[in-house]
C-alpha cells in the first residue's frame, strides 16, 4: 500500500512561506511543527502506552492532546473534564442507521449518565461525550470496518460534516436528492483515494474550518413558503436547487462566503454562478473552492481567514472567474455548461403553490410516496440520553426500515412511515409518560410552538469556551415560556454560551449569548436605599458597591430579510441579528430573565398571556 500523504505536502511553496513567517498565527505553527494528519496514527500509539501503563493522558504532548488529535474527531475538554474526550463524527445528510445509534449509546454508556451522553448538532451530526484516548482506537475501527462511518477530519481546519436536505427523496416539491451529493463531498474530504484508506490529507491543511450545505427543494430565503432547512446562508458554499431559464435542466446557484465567529457576522453572498445539477459539477464546484481557499486563504490572522474574506479581497466577479477556470482545468465541459446565476422566483404561481405553507419537521406528515409519511420527534436541545438512543433505534426499526434523520435544529425524523401504523407509533411507551406530573421528554403530539423550536450549544457543562450553562436552561425556560404565553407561529429561540455562536444565536428569531451580567446587590440596603449609617456614601453610591458579575446573557432579535439582486440571480439574504437587542446583558436567573424573554415574545412576536382556569 502506498505511504500516506501529508497535509502538508500539498501546499504551494507559496502557502508554506506564508505559514513559516513570523506573522502566522499559532495554529500554523503547531501544523508545521508535526502534520495533524499523523493523528490518523499517533491516535493508535497512544491509546496502546496508555493500556499498557506506559504513559498517562496527562503525557501526551500537549499539541497532540488539544489540537492535532481533532484530526480523528477528538476534542479534548480539558477545562471541563480532563482527560476526556468529545468524539465529533461524520455523518452526510444527517443520515444513521438503527444499528449506528444503538454503537453511539454502547460506546458512551461507560461513562455515566452525566458524561456519556450523545448529542445532536446544528450541523445535522453526531458528537458523543465522555471518551477517553485509550478506547478511541476501538471506537473508531468499529465506525470505520462495521458502520461506515468515521470521525476523521470533522473538526479544525478540515471541512465539516455535509448538510442536506432531511427531507431529501420525500418531498413532492423536491428538485434534487442531496443525499448523493453529501455522500460524494464527504468521500471527497474523508477518503484518501492514494492509498484507499480513511482521511484525506488533500484537505487536511486548511486555514480554517470550512462548512457545506446543500439544499433540495427551491429556496427563497426569508420567504416561508420557501424555506431553505439547511441554513444555506450560514456555510462557506451554499447551494440553491433552480432551473435554468433557458433549458430549464436542474442546477444549482451557488452562494459563498457565509460564517459566524465571534469578531465577524456575515450571510453568504451570491456568487452569480449557476452550475448543472450533476454530482460531478457539485464535486468539481467544492475542489475548485476548497483549492482556492487551501492555497490562498489567510495563514496570519485566523479571525480573517474564512472563505469571505477571500472572495471580498477578489471582488465577487474575479472570484466568480476563478472558480469556473478551476473548474475547467478538471473538465473543459465546465467552462460552456457553467452559467449566471438564475433567478429562484417563481414567475407564476399556480394553485397548488400558493396554498403552500411553511415545512414543518415535527409531527406527522405526508410524503410524496402513497400511503407514506414522516415523522418528526422533538428532541430536547438535541442531548440524548443512552436510553433514548437505544429508544429511538427501536422505533426506527419497527417503524422506518433502521433509518432515523437528524435536523439542524437538533430534531430526529423518522421517513416512510407507513400510514396505517401511525396510530402505533404515537402509542409507543416512550411518547407517554408513567405519572400525570411529568410529560415524556421526547414527543410527536402536543409540541408546543415555542418548546419544539429550542436550540443549543453544548455549554458550559462540557465546553471550556463556554461562559454559561446552555442546554439545562434551554429546555426549562423553554417549558417556563410555553406556560406563560400564547404564539401563533413557530418561534426559534437559540442558545449559545459563548461569541463563537456554535447555538447560531443569530440566526434565531431570538438569540441567547452568554455573557457577564451585573446584578445590584441591594441586601445591604434598608427599606429607603439606605447604607449602613457610619458611611457617609449615598444611596447611589451604596448600590454601586453591592453590583456583582452574575452569568447572564446578550439577548439577539433577527431583524427583517434584506434583499439583493445580483445578474438575474435574486438571493434575499435573511435577516441576521448582528447586534443585541438590548444595550445589556440580563442575568440569567429566571427573576430577571424570564419577564424580559415575556416583554420580547409580547412586544415583537405578537405573543398573549395564557389565561389558566382558576384552581
Amino acid at each position: 500500500m502506498a505511504a500516506k500523504a501529508t497535509g502538508l505536502s500539498f501546499l504551494p511553496l507559496e502557502a508554506v512561506e506564508r505559514a513559516q513567517s513570523k506573522s502566522s498565527n499559532p495554529i500554523e505553527k503547531v501544523k508545521l511543527a508535526k502534520d495533524p494528519t499523523h493523528a490518523f496514527v499517533d491516535v493508535y500509539e497512544y491509546a496502546r502506552k496508555i493500556r499498557s501503563g506506559e504513559m498517562t493522558w496527562e503525557e501526551v504532548d500537549a499539541a497532540d492532546l488539544d489540537t492535532r488529535l481533532k484530526w480523528v474527531g477528538l476534542l479534548h475538554r480539558r477545562k471541563r473534564t480532563p482527560g476526556q474526550f468529545m468524539m465529533r463524527l461524520r455523518v452526510p445528510n444527517g443520515i444513521v442507521t438503527s444499528d449506528q445509534m444503538r454503537f453511539y449509546a454502547q460506546v458512551v454508556e461507560p461513562y455515566g449518565p452525566e458524561k456519556g451522553v450523545v448529542d445532536i448538532t446544528t450541523r445535522a451530526n453526531i458528537q458523543l461525550r465522555g471518551i477517553t484516548l485509550e478506547d478511541a482506537p476501538y471506537i473508531i475501527d468499529q465506525l470505520h470496518n462495521v458502520y461506515n462511518q468515521t470521525s476523521f477530519q470533522s473538526a479544525m481546519d478540515n471541512v465539516r460534516n455535509m448538510v442536506g436536505s432531511p427531507l431529501a427523496g420525500l418531498c413532492s416539491d423536491e428538485l434534487v436528492d442531496t443525499r448523493p451529493y453529501c455522500q460524494a463531498l464527504n468521500d471527497l474530504i474523508s477518503w484518501d483515494p492514494s492509498t484507499n484508506t480513511r482521511g484525506n490529507p488533500q484537505w487536511g491543511n486548511l486555514p480554517r474550518k470550512f462548512n457545506i450545505a446543500i439544499s433540495g427543494s427551491p429556496v427563497v430565503v426569508g420567504n416561508p413558503y420557501y424555506p431553505d432547512l439547511v441554513h444555506t446562508h450560514l456555510n462557506d458554499i451554499g447551494l440553491h436547487p433552480c432551473l435554468h431559464r433557458d433549458t430549464q435542466q436542474v442546477g444549482f446557484n451557488v452562494i459563498l462566503g457565509g460564517y459566524l465567529s465571534a469578531t465577524r457576522v456575515a450571510s453568504a453572498i451570491s456568487a452569480n454562478l449557476w452550475i448543472p445539477g450533476q454530482v460531478s459539477a457539485v464535486v468539481a464546484l467544492c475542489q475548485a473552492v476548497l483549492r482556492i481557499f487551501r492555497d490562498e486563504g489567510s495563514r496570519q490572522n485566523r479571525q480573517k481567514a474564512r472563505l469571505m474574506w477571500l472572495v471580498e479581497e477578489y471582488g465577487v466577479a474575479a472570484f466568480r472567474q476563478k472558480i469556473v477556470d478551476e473548474m475547467t482545468m478538471y473538465d473543459p465541459s465546465w467552462a460552456c455548461q457553467v452559467d449566471q446565476a438564475q433567478s429562484t422566483v417563481p414567475t407564476t404561481l399556480d394553485e397548488k403553490q400558493e396554498r403552500r405553507r411553511p415545512v414543518p419537521l415535527l409531527g406527522v406528515h405526508a410524503q410524496a410516496q402513497p400511503n407514506k409519511v414522516r415523522v418528526g420527534i422533538l428532541v430536547p436541545v438535541g442531548r440524548l440520553s443512552v436510553t433514548e438512543c437505544r429508544q429511538i433505534a427501536d422505533l426506527a426499526d419497527a417503524y422506518s426500515n433502521g433509518e432515523i434523520r437528524l435536523t439542524v435544529d437538533q430534531n430526529v425524523l423518522l421517513p416512510n412511515v407507513d400510514s396505517d401504523r401511525v396510530e402505533s407509533l404515537l402509542a409507543e411507551t416512550v411518547f407517554h409518560s408513567a405519572t400525570t406530573t411529568t410529560t415524556p421528554r421526547l414527543k410527536i403530539q402536543s409540541i408546543g410552538l415555542i418548546e419544539g423550536h429550542v436550540v443549543s450549544c453544548t455549554g458550559a457543562e462540557f465546553c471550556g469556551l463556554a461562559l454559561i450553562e446552555t442546554k439545562e436552561h434551554a429546555e426549562r425556560l423553554a417549558h417556563k415560556l410555553q406556560s406563560l404565553v400564547a404564539v401563533d407561529r413557530p418561534i426559534h429561540i437559540h442558545w449559545t454560551g459563548c461569541p463563537n455562536s456554535c447555538g447560531q444565536v443569530q440566526v434565531a428569531d431570538i438569540g441567547l449569548m452568554g455573557a457577564p451580567a451585573k446584578l445590584v446587590d441591594d441586601s445591604h440596603l434598608d427599606n429607603n436605599g439606605k447604607g449602613d449609617e457610619s458611611s457617609n456614601a449615598d444611596a447611589e453610591n451604596d448600590k454601586k458597591a453591592g453590583t456583582k458579575v452574575v452569568p447572564g446573557c446578550k439577548i439577539f432579535v433577527r431583524r427583517p430579510v434584506e434583499k439583493e439582486t445580483t445578474g438575474g440571480g435574486e438571493f434575499a439574504a435573511p435577516g441576521l441579528s448582528e447586534e443585541p437587542y438590548l444595550p445589556k446583558a440580563v442575568p440569567l436567573d429566571d427573576e430577571y430573565l424570564l419577564p424580559v424573554l415575556v416583554d420580547i415574545l409580547k412586544r415583537e412576536f405578537g405573543a398573549v398571556d395564557l389565561v389558566h382556569p382558576s384552581s
